[in-house]
């Protein structure tokens, strides 16, 4: 009984080593872990959104607009197709941490901002660890250069694009708007403009991480961030890696940049980021609305707020958006 008793408690130890190792030395635990959980609370704020989406929306979905497997994308037009002369084209690149979330996953949103008067495009890219850093922001651009040459026939203006994101892909949108419009930063980050500086009208950014070297990597939610970054770049330690400061897109903002629409919740553990993503832009001369909450509002508003359509800040943000959209049509 001894000896089995040990074997028992050898092979234990030995699975339990092994686990740790997975995680430890591998990326793929931990992703496979939070796509997992970021697809459950996908599914409930699918669920929560379909009976806000408006009747009529047309759908072409599937769209390629590369060759990876990755690069599709998904066109919402307000019933009957038509968009008002004058209106951007909201080109929404969907969150999850880097490594997980689906462009699928927003299009109950994207329906409902459709259905507001607007054409919305839904961009794909590939998540990490296969697709690292800059990998999303380059097949983001690419998409933008596929609308500039198909957006006439798909029925939308690609010459008035409002680049759009949430959480991730905020970041991505923040940081594709801050190359096209900032040469020296294009450069640095080995992008070839797909679109002109002037048909970027705007950029609406909510619940991103922007500073990601200012971002605190102890306790529970930092040893998440620093997991989801270690895949994102590559490396084992984010912090030895120079292409964190890089990709801090507040240190390279220009006046160039566009106006911008910037909103998280009070809850939010990366509302600090927003704050200083729009405190840069301003001190740079940049129109920037904002959408921020008290400290006391109660309950908290949680990372991606927005989705929330039935509590009221969720529909004062969608309000704060349609209205930052239509004064970008003017």
């Amino acid at each position: 009984m001894r000896r089995r008793a040990k074997r028992i408690l050898l092979l234990c130890l030995g699975l339990a080593f092994i686990g740790y190792a997975a995680f430890a030395l591998s990326p793929w635990p931990t992703t496979l872990l939070t796509r997992l959980a970021f697809g459950y609370g996908a599914s409930k704020t699918t669920a929560a959104l379909a009976g806000h989406v408006p009747f009529g929306i047309r759908e072409q979905r599937d769209i390629r607009y590369g060759s990876a497997e990755d690069e599709r994308l998904d066109v919402y037009l307000p019933s009957g197709g038509r968009i008002e002369p004058g209106r951007p084209t909201v080109v929404w690149i969907h969150g999850g941490a880097f490594v997980a979330g689906d462009r699928g996953d927003v299009a109950p949103y994207l329906k409902i901002l459709a259905g507001r008067g607007f054409a919305v495009v839904a961009v794909g890219y590939t998540r990490a660890p296969t697709g690292r850093y800059p990998t999303p922001v380059l097949q983001a651009n690419a998409a933008l250069g596929f609308l500039q040459r198909e957006g006439q026939r798909l029925g939308l203006d690609p010459t008035r694009i409002v680049l759009s994101g949430d959480s991730a892909g905020a970041h991505i949108a923040s940081q594709l708007a801050a190359g096209l419009t900032g040469k020296d930063y294009g450069e640095l980050l080995g992008l070839k403009p797909a679109i002109a500086p002037t048909s970027l009208r705007g950029t609406v950014l909510f619940c991103g991480a922007f500073d990601l070297t200012a971002i605190d990597l102890t306790g529970p939610f930092g040893s998440f961030v620093r997991t989801v970054l270690s895949a994102y770049f590559g490396v084992a330690n984010p912090l030895d890696s120079e292409r964190l400061t890089q990709a801090s897109v507040p240190r390279y903002v220009t006046e160039a940049f566009p106006p911008s629409f910037i909103s998280v919740g009070n809850g939010d553990p990366l509302a600090p980021q927003s704050a200083a993503m729009a405190q840069a832009l301003r001190d740079r001369g940049v129109r920037v609305d904002t959408l921020f909450f008290p400290p006391e509002t109660e309950p908290k508003l949680p990372h991606e707020y927005q989705f929330d359509l039935d509590r009221p800040e969720g529909k004062q943000a969608l309000d704060r958006l349609t209205a930052f959209l239509n004064e970008l049509s003017r």
